[in-house]
């Protein structure tokens, strides 16, 4: 969703950068793995289409993600006035895929060159509404006004509620109401719904895999069934479906409405794992041995999970407490135990760099979306903040890879504090240090003996036979046990795929 979901929290304060122990650029070496075993997925926030294709087969499709979410590629607003902002593209104009990162030939080459590269596209969906100014041109050039959409919509096709939503406790008001103004879609509409569906059918002809469908708590749960069951009459089953669901658990509309249709994001799991690794709300790190279900969450197997997204960063979508990019070396820690433990199905974040909430990608005057890739060189780290390639997240990767096949936590350890060791079975195994004192211990763990890599500083070469980047190896005997020295807000993490030959 976008900024004005509910009332804002603001961020969370600044913790010193501590960089040096992180190299911020991931090799590209580490062969893909198989494709059954691959569930992470990148938020590839506002890249243009030839950037998003340059980065699944420059990084993506080698380092074994399964996925990229791009950004909305619908025809949207252009807001000049107000600097071109980032949530410009979640007020649509037109079902044409004219957006910001490119044209509808650039989009349809770009699918076809992630597919190629191993990866699935998913298309964030904006269904829910349309823009909510009062008119104006759109990206593509349609001219429009509020309620009137040429060859799409007109008024009879919104909800009779043209009033904001006022009442969270209500679900009649949360889903026939407009969003902060947008014009609410009635999606009980035998028409509305062959609009969406031809849109959604447009996608998936050009390649598209999956859909996030972005506000799917401001629409009702069967109506959303209803034209996905449609869309699986024309296209056929295998799509992917996850669903933008807040749900802090004290309003009106519950998760679990909207399981049969697909999985659902989870937001409560960012806010409880960022309040571990913050010490905030009384969490510690030794809480996390019973994370899931439990806790509230939805069943693993229908979760999307992430520390952040592009909402969260801002202290948009209700707030909370979320860590971010801005905060690195807790940001680092919670990635890597995202992606070292089982639950869920992970999305990983990759921001650009703000001073206002409000702010648009990197771009020039013109609000011309400034490129990654620039030739041989590009400007992640720099323009681009590119999260996903930060050695330990891109490694991270492989080791949630490798450890698909047991889906389980084993070996668990922890101080009763904010010192952690859990194993996947003999497939992986991971320490986390949160504590400012460092750690040094024996850990026992179910791997066969030998010599790995800690992926954290880098994996295999790529010849194989040694550790790249400023990796250690880390020695495990013919017991499981190692013994090593994990330093304050720093992690070990080692699996069978980064194993040196004997």
């Amino acid at each position: 969703m976008w900024k004005w979901l509910m009332s804002g929290v603001s961020l969370l304060g600044m913790v010193v950068l501590v960089a040096a122990r992180y190299p911020q650029s991931a090799s590209l070496a580490v062969p893909p793995a198989p494709a059954s075993s691959q569930t992470v997925f990148v938020h590839l926030f506002e890249w243009t289409w030839d950037d998003v294709a340059e980065e699944c087969e420059q990084y993506l499709g080698p380092m074994g993600f399964q996925g990229v979410q791009v950004s909305p590629a619908q025809e949207h607003v252009v807001l000049p006035q107000q600097g071109y902002p980032w949530w410009q593209r979640y007020q649509p104009v037109s079902y044409r895929l004219e957006s910001r990162s490119g044209s509808r030939q650039a989009f349809a080459a770009m699918v076809q060159r992630c597919r190629q590269a191993g990866v699935r596209v998913y298309a964030d969906a904006v269904i829910n509404h349309m823009a909510g100014i009062d008119g104006g041109t759109g990206s593509g050039g349609t001219a429009f006004t509020k309620y009137s959409y040429p060859g799409l919509y007109q008024a009879e096709d919104f909800n009779a509620c043209r009033r904001p939503i006022s009442d969270y406790g209500n679900a009649e008001n949360v889903t026939q109401c407009e969003l902060v103004g947008l014009a609410d879609l009635d999606t009980a509409s035998a028409h509305v719904q062959a609009q969406i569906v031809a849109y959604l059918q447009d996608l998936v002809s050009l390649g598209v895999g999956g859909f996030r469908i972005d506000a799917a708590k401001h629409m009702r749960s069967q109506e959303i069934g209803t034209i996905l069951a449609q869309l699986q009459q024309q296209v056929g089953p295998g799509l992917y479906i996850y669903q933008e669901v807040i749900d802090p658990g004290t309003e009106a509309i519950k998760k679990q409405s909207y399981y049969s249709y697909g999985n659902v994001i989870e937001f409560e799991y960012g806010r409880l794992v960022s309040e571990a690794f913050l010490a905030q709300e009384g969490r510690q790190l030794a809480d996390l041995v019973s994370l899931g279900e439990a806790w509230g969450l939805a069943p693993s197997s229908q979760a999307v999970v992430f520390i952040d997204n592009h909402d969260k960063q801002r202290g948009h979508g209700g707030g909370g407490n979320y860590l971010t990019h801005q905060q690195r070396p807790l940001y680092l820690l919670a990635n890597v135990f995202m992606l070292a433990h089982p639950y869920g199905t992970p999305q990983v974040m990759s921001s650009f760099p703000f001073s206002d909430s409000d702010q648009g990608p990197p771009a020039d005057a013109a609000g011309q979306t400034r490129r990654v890739h620039q030739g041989s060189s590009d400007t992640c780290f720099q323009a681009w903040v590119c999260e996903h390639r930060w050695t330990a997240i891109g490694q991270m990767v492989g080791f949630r890879n490798a450890t698909a096949a047991f889906p389980a936590l084993t070996d668990w350890w922890s101080n009763g504090h904010n010192q952690i060791a859990f194993g996947r079975g003999n497939r992986g195994f991971v320490v986390i240090n949160r504590e400012a004192a460092p750690l040094r211990r024996t850990f026992t763990t179910q791997l066969p003996a030998g010599r790995y890599c800690n992926v954290i500083q880098g994996g295999l070469a790529p010849s194989g036979r040694s550790c790249q980047g400023q990796a250690e190896v880390i020695t495990v005997n013919a017991a499981g046990q190692f013994t090593a020295a994990v330093a304050s807000l720093d992690a070990i993490a080692i699996h069978v795929e980064a194993r040196l030959p004997d």
